[in-house]
């Protein structure tokens, strides 16, 4: 796995869209689209329990505004920079859309034992693997650099309940 200096400075955004959507009440995580020139495209944050609609994750957002505003050899030329591995349902998202490569920081399992570890209930989905569900896609992760940072929102969110 090779992280360039251009990929921490948009992971390091994604975490602070997590920490923003950890200011607002909502889940801490955090995603960018990134084009193929190095462009942001598009950022979002959790708004899940905000809105009250679990389903708002910003990766799922992500492939949402793809559809809409790019062309398909654009979506496969572009990055997603994520603070936690995809779930279930936005790996399949990003898969159905057809957006190219994801970057994240800390993976499903490592986030599933920091709450395991501090307590927090289960979730109502399998933390898979982004490959398991989308096995063609090109991911790339966790990011040593950055785990420390994520690890501390998730003890934030858990300790908030």
């Amino acid at each position: 796995m090779t992280i360039s200096e251009a990929d921490l400075i948009h992971l390091r955004r994604a975490v602070e869209l997590a920490r923003q959507a950890l200011d607002s009440g909502d889940g801490p995580f955090g995603s960018v689209l990134v084009d193929a020139a190095g462009v942001e495209r598009f950022a979002d944050r959790n708004r899940d329990a905000s809105t009250g609609d679990p389903t708002r994750h910003p990766e799922f957002e992500i492939a949402r505004w793809a559809a809409t505003n790019l062309t398909a050899d654009e979506r496969a030329a572009s990055t997603v920079y994520t603070s936690g591995e995809h779930c279930p349902m936005c790996s399949a998202a990003h898969a159905w859309v057809g957006l190219g490569r994801i970057v994240y920081v800390a993976s499903a399992e490592q986030i599933t034992g920091w709450r395991r570890e501090l307590g927090a209930p289960a979730a109502p989905v399998a933390p898979l693997p982004i490959t398991a569900v989308a096995p063609g896609l090109p991911v790339e992760g966790p990011v040593d650099e950055l785990v420390a940072e994520v690890r501390v929102l998730i003890e934030h969110e858990v300790a908030a309940g």
